[in-house]
């Protein structure tokens, strides 16, 4: 073979592998272009986990209040008292605990006991129990303060109940305060969870501060 068709056949040789790495580079970057925004619009089209606001929950300070029947108990500052004054009578008396910046109310009732003790714990136990119908657990906590004559219990009820916390304390012979805890929004258990937390310890604080006058 001549050197110009040795060197021709060479030049050509290289010429058409250039081609073909060129072409193949080119091919691969396209190939990895088109596997990007796939994968970028799959991203975008994917469903995302439900999310809840972030909620500033406030600083726990306390202080005393009196309603119109005799008991004290000391409520979170963050909360404002609304009292029923066509419900309240010389003994018995009706309020709630308003937490505007929760969403939610803890409905109270003072009653006298006299000889009616059992029919106020049958009625205490009558709406916890209503509410655990729609309820996946309930739980109680027992309160028991004989050096205060408070005794009592906390209900936790889990699920979608529409009141999640209840409670009933009483010293057995005279006093009888009753409470349920209500949320103004729907009651999933993930966005409420960590506001009936919260007010849970506010609950808890009464059932500790309430002196029987």
């Amino acid at each position: 073979m001549k050197l110009p068709d040795l060197f021709n056949g060479t030049l050509h040789f290289l010429i058409t592998m250039t081609k073909k790495r060129v072409l193949w580079i080119f091919t691969a970057g396209a190939i990895l272009l088109a596997v990007f925004f796939f994968w970028q619009s799959s991203d975008l089209h994917m469903p995302k986990p439900r999310g809840y606001f972030r909620i500033e929950l406030p600083e726990k300070i306390y202080r005393s209040y009196q309603p119109q029947c005799p008991l004290s108990i000391e409520i979170p500052q963050y909360a404002k008292v609304e009292v029923f004054r066509e419900h309240n009578s010389l003994d018995s008396c009706w309020f709630n605990i308003y937490f505007p910046k929760l969403n939610a109310r803890l409905h109270c009732t003072y009653i006298p006991v006299g000889d009616n003790i059992s029919n106020l714990l049958r009625d205490s136990y009558g709406f916890a129990a209503k509410h655990e119908m729609k309820a996946s657990a309930l739980k109680r906590t027992m309160v028991n303060d004989t050096a205060k004559h408070v005794y009592g219990i906390v209900y936790d009820i889990e699920g979608d109940a529409a009141s999640q916390l209840q409670f009933f304390l009483t010293d057995s012979t005279d006093h009888f305060l009753r409470g349920s805890l209500y949320f103004f929004n729907s009651p999933n258990p993930d966005s409420v969870q960590p506001v009936l937390s919260f007010i849970r310890e506010d609950v808890m604080h009464i059932t500790r501060s309430i002196q029987w006058e």
